[in-house]
């Protein structure tokens, strides 16, 4: 696929991400339900988080990556509901040690959901059983890494463009998640709206999806590893998201 594709499955997804995102706001507008109180305190809308996922499961289908749209989306669903029904714990050790004390929290249904929705998209992608896994953990991964740097305007999208950009070279998939999130990093930046827990796992599965469909076993290898290592030390990932811009 050359360079039309890429740009067709970059403007399906930028197209389709927009459009969604201005029929939501203008819905939703006044609903308190979907707004939130950022990190300075600003009221934002959700609308963005839907928007992008719709995207971007668009766009990787004009790339012809069906399974790169299926965990585009349910990466999205879940996040979505973390973002409705979740509380104010963060990172892995958190939900599973409340996990282990019986309670089930919104981001134990997102960390279960969004790894079986990699593990999917990796067992379609790939035909070996260790390259199917190692996609997996890279899209899970690469939808968690997103999801650590979004607390700031403005920081998963720099992630998404700077993850999406090497894999252009190598098939229209990057495209799919850098055209959705293109389409809204104005909106972000701008503080109206916010990407949530669901855009940010939606985005990051699509880009994730990329780098599996770009590399063979060794450097899905790689990218697992240092996925796996950026999750062990998501705490000081997050707090260097915070720094300023």
């Amino acid at each position: 696929m050359g360079t039309p594709n890429r740009v067709i499955a970059l403007a399906v997804a930028a197209g389709g991400t927009r459009l969604v995102y201005r029929a939501l706001r203008a819905r939703t507008r006044g609903d308190v339900r979907w707004e939130r109180a950022n990190y300075a305190g600003r009221t934002v809308d959700l609308c963005a988080g839907p928007a992008v996922t719709v995207g971007a499961a668009a766009g990787a289908l004009a790339a012809g990556v069906p399974a790169a749209a299926a965990a585009a989306l349910i990466a999205g669903a879940c996040g979505a509901y973390d973002d409705v029904a979740g509380d104010e714990r963060r990172g892995f050790r958190a939900h599973l040690t409340a996990l282990g004390q019986g309670e089930v929290t919104s981001g134990a249904v997102k960390l279960f959901g969004v790894g079986a929705a990699g593990l999917l998209a990796g067992a379609l992608m790939k035909e070996r059983p260790v390259d199917k896994v190692l996609a997996g953990v890279v899209i899970a991964g690469t939808a968690h890494l997103v999801n650590l740097v979004d607390i700031r305007p403005g920081r998963a999208a720099l992630t998404v463009l700077g993850l999406g950009a090497p894999g252009l070279a190598r098939g229209p998939l990057a495209a799919a998640p850098m055209g959705a999130v293109s389409a809204v990093a104005g909106d972000d930046l701008g503080e109206s709206t916010m990407l949530g827990d669901a855009g940010a796992h939606a985005l990051g599965a699509a880009a994730g999806a990329a780098i599996a469909a770009g590399n063979g076993r060794t450097g899905l290898a790689f990218h697992a590893a240092g996925l796996i290592a950026a999750a062990a030390f998501g705490d000081r990932i997050t707090e260097l998201a915070r720094s300023p811009m």
